[in-house]
């Protein structure tokens, strides 16, 4: 797992995805806007099924409750969320073209080409006779002056110093972990240009992500269209807890359209501006995070990368069982192992390599403003590794800023079984003297105090006894400032409480998918070219995901091909099997199998003479071109379970005789 790469010929693959409209820019005919993409029939289709698979997998397997929430929201609820102040990205501006870059993708960019050159010389000089003119092992060679083709603009084959080399790849390795300063201090150090241009570059400046508008014609009431799922689901929590009749834990599941307002927007739809998520938001008891399905995936063993490996520069994952990673308090709770487990379970399921995927910690500075622990799925791509699905213990920061912002109660309330008795500190206003002295600061000073915890109320009641008065400071409240608080305006002390009902504000372990970058990962993981033939491209789709799944097509224009044409595909589609007739006279059948292997489906019925005859036909598998001959009903019979995942075509192929098509392959 060394190579992050995936090594695929992507300028073919990309012609390919638009000759085929898998995908194509937005307004194109209007030369389009960056970072928006319209899917075509394939790539609507394909998009739509692994949706219904996650639907599948997470909302239906885990019992999850489905929500569809509005996507413009009221600034309100992103000041509170804490998304107008910290979602952003550190941007850079070429100081000459006034071009915006990420911070963050310039500094890849440029040290992973530097690294590339210094591979290129190091190999060059490994094949050059010894002691030409190139430099010792630890020296730098002269540059060739020859620029890369790559975009980053680096020497093709430029030596570094051995450390200057190491140093990068420790960079590289926990490049996550940098705020706006210390990327401004690598791009210092290390003399980074916009690659475009050979410009220098602005230090970094944060940008947020957001896309504002307004809501209602005066434009008073602001607003931002959503940069994720997941903050209509928490508005929503006490219907969702009281439709699940007060049950915890429970989930609530979400798919659906989130914004973000990229810098640089590039690499197809891996970073576009307009996206599909599908979200999950577990209600868990904080102090209960015990997973009652752990047992199922325990012994899954996943590609784990901690923080404290990229910390040490590395960038290699280390395999381990989920029940040990949670043991061992490398994965932080239960639950979250539990949804790691499901979500590396789901990727398989849709066709990812598992020897391109790994599970990679967030570090420390890179971590969300509202996370305690989070581990990203990436998914390798001929980009690198790639962000798909991020799942992360949210603690209880979301409902309790919510609640605290609107004074709704966004809680669970849970009958306990026995009573607890218990002695604390409590505060108690003198309402006689309390009141009159600090008039409209009264109630939220009180509040205040009542939710001191016991060590702080211990400290203020001792500084009362001591001096008689104490200074209490409120922030973010109806009455912000220092406050004096004497000794006979409250009093402090122990008291027996009993309590029947135990209120806490549930924990939220999320995992969040990013649907368009799983499908390109899912495109490039699948992407061959026939061995015959180099040019002719096939997606390797497994039936359950492939956009078409089955092809119907007359061996040639004769009429007498109509009727069981038509009755194929009707039959195909009556079961629930979606069909694609191809009866184009102009192009051979060999050429119409290829150009449909070009869509991923994996399965074609073909309509010939011996069909008239005796209503039989023909049913070819993609990936091994083999066919074979059977009754048209029981041929559809056969594409239904091969659909549905009851059989398999090498159960299939083992009961019937395979025919020779190979003139009509080569045909193509």
């Amino acid at each position: 797992m060394t190579n992050s790469k995936l090594n695929i010929d992507r300028s073919a693959l990309e012609q390919l995805l638009h000759k085929r409209f898998f995908l194509a820019p937005s307004f194109e005919i209007y030369e389009g806007v960056k970072g928006l993409y319209d899917f075509g029939p394939t790539g609507t289709a394909l998009q739509l099924n692994l949706i219904s698979m996650w639907r599948q997998h997470f909302v239906i397997e885990e019992d999850m409750l489905e929500v569809d929430c509005s996507i413009i929201t009221p600034s309100k609820v992103f000041e509170t969320s804490g998304h107008v102040a910290k979602f952003a990205d550190w941007m850079c501006r070429d100081t000459v073209s006034h071009d915006f870059c990420r911070a963050d993708h310039l500094v890849e960019e440029v040290l992973e080409a530097r690294l590339e050159g210094d591979a290129l010389a190091r190999k060059l000089a490994g094949m050059a006779v010894a002691g030409g003119d190139d430099a010792g092992a630890g020296g730098a060679a002269k540059p060739s002056g020859k620029k890369s083709k790559k975009k980053g603009g680096a020497a093709a084959a430029a030596k570094l110093d051995d450390a200057v080399a190491k140093e990068y790849c420790n960079v590289l390795a926990q490049l996550d972990n940098y705020d706006g300063e210390a990327l401004g201090a690598l791009i210092t150090k290390y003399e980074i240009r916009n690659p475009d241009t050979g410009n220098e570059v602005t230090a970094p400046m944060p940008f947020n992500l957001m896309f504002d508008t307004s809501i209602g014609p005066t434009g008073a009431l602001k607003g931002y269209l959503r940069p994720e799922t997941a903050q209509g689901q928490f508005m929503n929590f006490s219907r969702l807890l009281d439709f699940n009749n007060q049950k915890m834990p429970f989930a609530s599941a979400m798919v659906g359209r989130s914004f973000r307002n990229e810098i640089s927007p590039r690499m197809g739809i891996l970073r576009v501006r307009e996206f599909t998520m599908a979200e999950v938001e577990h209600y868990v008891d904080p102090e209960n995070k015990v997973h009652p399905r752990f047992d199922e995936i325990a012994g899954l063993e996943l590609p784990l990368l901690q923080a404290s490996c990229q910390l040490a520069g590395s960038t290699e994952p280390v395999y381990m069982s989920i029940g040990d990673a949670v043991a061992k308090g490398i994965i932080n709770n239960q639950t979250l192992g539990y949804f790691l487990g499901r979500i590396y379970l789901y990727l398989m399921k849709i066709g990812i390599r598992t020897d391109l995927l790994r599970f990679r910690q967030h570090m420390d500075n890179e971590m969300a403003h509202y996370a305690c622990d989070c581990w990203d799925a990436e998914i390798a791509t001929s980009h690198g590794w790639i962000e798909c699905v991020g799942c992360a213990d949210r603690s209880a920061y979301d409902l309790s800023n919510h609640a605290e912002a609107t004074k709704k109660k966004l809680c669970v309330q849970e009958n306990l079984p026995e009573p607890i008795v218990r002695e604390m500190l409590v505060c108690e206003p003198n309402s006689k003297v309390f009141g009159p002295r600090l008039r409209r600061a009264a109630k939220p000073v009180e509040d205040y105090l009542k939710a001191l915890p016991e060590d702080r109320l211990a400290a203020l009641r001792d500084a009362l006894a001591k001096d008689g008065r104490a200074v209490v400071t409120l922030a973010d409240s109806a009455a912000d400032g220092d406050h004096e608080i004497t000794a006979d305006m409250v009093t402090i002390e122990k008291q027996t409480i009993t309590e029947h009902v135990r209120v806490y504000t549930p924990n939220v372990i999320e995992p969040s998918f990013g649907i368009g970058r799983i499908m390109y990962a899912l495109i490039e993981h699948s992407y061959n070219v026939r061995a015959s033939d180099g040019q002719r491209g096939v997606f390797s789709f497994n039936a359950q995901v492939a956009p078409f799944k089955c092809l119907v097509l007359p061996l040639s224009n004769n009429a007498c091909f109509a009727k069981p044409l038509l009755d194929a595909a009707r039959r195909l589609r009556a079961a629930g099997v979606p069909a694609r007739i191809d009866d184009a006279a102009s192009a051979s059948i060999g050429r119409r199998y290829a150009r449909n292997d070009e869509l991923g489906t994996p399965f074609a019925i073909t309509v010939d003479f011996q069909t008239a005859k005796d209503d039989t036909v023909t049913l070819r598998e993609r990936d091994t071109t083999n066919q074979i001959r059977g009754p048209q009903e029981e041929i559809v019979k056969l594409v239904k379970d091969l659909v549905d995942g009851s059989t398999t075509w090498g159960a299939i192929v083992s009961r019937y005789e395979l025919i020779d098509t190979a003139a009509l392959e080569n045909d193509a």
